[in-house]
């Protein structure tokens, strides 16, 4: 297959390596990004607000650090774009709403601190849908200004995609970073729920909200996942599995289960194809991949999920009640039309119906890696999106083929391997409760097998 390749890509994983040998620094590879922004922004408008003076003195504090041979983690000197829904004690926290306009938190959220205390440096805040579930803000696709470039997270993939930062924070609670690492070329990561701490990132849905990581290369989004999860930990969940200095080991999957979804009736020809092409790669390359025509059981496994993967938009809704009810309440019509239809839509659900609804989700997860295991399957393979980015900014796009990944709780990657009209498109990883480590060694296989990486 005609493998993606971004020519914008800025990679902190791959500089880092000349800061330790003293032939770049982190000042040096900071002003390449600032050089990126000044090319770039004016048509993207990835970022709500920038700090470069700030930005510059933390790289020159981090400089001085590998030169004394003493860097202070595996992200020291990185530059990281911070969703704008994630509290920073040094720049206004806004929501992408006018009703939080100049609002700052006084402190930082805690992958923040983590990131900071680890010698990062905090680039900037990045454009975020409204509360990262409403009307989309004015981020342009790096790759065509006419289309979107999804959302929640658009400010983080775009400024990624378009070279101005290695990496970012986003947030999924539906499809927020893999959709957009999809449309923008960048590689995505949605840890399993909880696996990253989620203090000081404005709600949606406790039990739907992940925070995620988009970067240029698997080794970066990898090292910011891993940092903030040994720097901060995460209550009653512990750590990400596998986080460390260093990418999982690569480990070719024996056996994949395809996922069609309802999403599969959204895609075009081309995309089809794509995707065809990318999973006979797969198979020529020693992975066996299987789907719902070749066992009866995948097929049930879709079918349980179809009937009940709509719930999922339900429990966000009503999970949202708090704050979102007393927004609305306070600010009427300031809070967008999408919102206020959710906050209508929680008011038609009974704690019942709640109830009810995390238990069909229960036993779907308990299905989903009951069949892997029958099977001997090591994870599920599918989209990371409809199709490359559709036209237009309004809308950022269809859930469909991310939705059953974040309503699990599973870790995700998108990998930006495939191509559609000269535009990118993620490939999907789907993995199993807590074993992000062991995914994120697969997805280090599949990389390295398409890219030569």
């Amino acid at each position: 297959m005609k493998a993606w390749r971004n020519p914008n890509v800025v990679s902190f994983a791959q500089a880092v390596r000349g800061f330790v040998a003293g032939k770049d620094t982190p000042r040096d590879f900071l002003e390449r990004c600032i050089a990126g922004v000044g090319k770039s922004e004016a048509g993207v408008k990835a970022f709500v607000t920038l700090d470069l003076e700030a930005a510059r003195k933390a790289a020159d504090a981090s400089g001085k650090r590998y030169k004394a041979g003493r860097p202070l983690s595996m992200v020291d000197g990185c530059p990281v774009g911070i969703k704008d829904i994630m509290a920073t004690s040094d720049l206004p926290t806004q929501m992408g709403s006018p009703v939080f306009k100049g609002w700052n938190s006084g402190q930082d959220c805690a992958a923040v601190y983590a990131l900071r205390r680890g010698g990062a440096v905090i680039f900037g805040k990045t454009v975020t849908t409204e509360f990262a579930v409403g009307y989309s803000g004015p981020t342009t696709n790096p790759f065509d200004a006419t289309r979107t470039p999804g959302g929640s997270s658009s400010g983080t993939a775009a400024g990624v995609g378009a070279g101005m930062i290695p990496v970012g924070l986003g947030t999924q609670t539906q499809g927020s970073t893999l959709r957009p690492a999809s449309y923008c070329g960048a590689v995505g990561f949605k840890p399993t729920l909880g696996a990253l701490n989620m203090a000081g990132v404005h709600p949606l849905s406790a039990t739907n909200d992940h925070l995620g990581v988009i970067g240029a290369t698997l080794e970066d989004v990898w090292r910011v996942a891993s940092q903030i999860s040994l720097g901060v930990g995460s209550p009653g969940y512990g750590f990400l599995d596998g986080a460390g200095a260093t990418l999982p080991a690569a480990v070719r999957p024996r056996k994949l289960i395809r996922l069609h979804t309802r999403g599969w009736n959204e895609t075009d020809a081309a995309t089809r194809a794509a995707f065809e092409d990318a999973l006979q790669s797969l198979v020529a390359a020693g992975v066996e991949v299987l789907g719902q025509s070749d066992d009866p059981r995948i097929a049930a496994f879709e079918t349980a999920m179809e009937r009940d993967i709509d719930s999922a938009l339900d429990i966000v809704a009503y999970e949202m009640q708090w704050p979102f009810q007393d927004y609305v309440a306070r600010h009427g019509d300031a809070i967008g039309e999408r919102i206020r239809g959710l906050m209508a839509r929680a008011n038609r659900i009974t704690p019942a119906d709640y109830v009810a609804m995390l238990e069909k989700r229960r036993a779907i997860r308990a299905q989903c890696m009951e069949l892997a295991r029958v099977i001997g399957a090591d994870a599920y393979v599918t989209l990371a999106a409809s199709g490359p980015a559709p036209k237009g900014l309004a809308h950022s796009g269809s859930r469909s083929f991310i939705v059953p990944g974040s309503w699990l709780g599973f870790p995700a990657f998108a990998l930006p391997l495939m191509q559609v009209d000269g535009l990118p498109l993620g490939l999907q990883l789907l993995g199993l409760d807590r074993q992000d480590g062991a995914l994120c060694g697969y997805a280090h296989w599949v990389m390295r097998e398409f890219l030569g990486d």
